[in-house]
């Protein structure tokens, strides 16, 4: 059984920090595994293939969670499950929208960024301006919800824990 509430701000952002953790070895094992098929030989040349394996990989990991059960590892961790707006499953086609989406955590900063041709601190900071301002998005929302859930016909919610039967 599970809420219909909204997870708080807080503790969906603290889920994102997990769910970075637990991306760095998802992607280790990806580029490793990249770098051993390319043999790594012509590694300059093949930025733009091993950026978009990257993308694909981390979408496979969040779709195929997402159509599954509706949480990652880190989201079953923080009690928070991704549904459609009618309090369904997510269908291919919302999860694979979703993912393209929550890309402007990032996106927009980064092209910023690049077009400025910002030093590495200074990206980081226009980074981090720009996650905190999507973010911003959650608390202008009336359902509390994301920008990209929004668009997406998404949401987020709290999943109550299951007290265990007495018997």
């Amino acid at each position: 059984m599970h809420s219909t509430a909204t997870p708080t701000l807080k503790r969906r952002l603290i889920c994102m920090i997990y769910e970075a953790l637990l991306l760095f070895g998802v992607i280790f094992i990806a580029v490793l595994l990249f770098d051993v098929l390319t043999q790594s030989k012509q590694a300059p040349s093949m930025r733009h293939l091993r950026e978009l394996w990257i993308f694909l990989i981390i979408g496979l990991y969040f779709v195929f969670f997402w159509i599954r059960t509706g949480q990652t590892l880190a989201m079953k961790t923080w009690r928070i499950r991704l549904e459609d707006k009618d309090n369904r499953k997510l269908p291919l086609i919302k999860a694979l929208v979703r993912y393209c989406l929550a890309w402007m955590w990032f996106l927009p900063a980064l092209a910023i960024a690049s077009q400025l041709k910002l030093s590495p601190w200074n990206s980081l900071i226009i980074v981090a301006v720009g996650f905190l301002l999507w973010a911003f998005t959650a608390i202008l929302d009336k359902d509390k919800q994301f920008l990209h859930d929004k668009l997406a016909k998404t949401r987020l919610v709290h999943v109550d824990v299951e007290s265990p039967s007495k018997k």
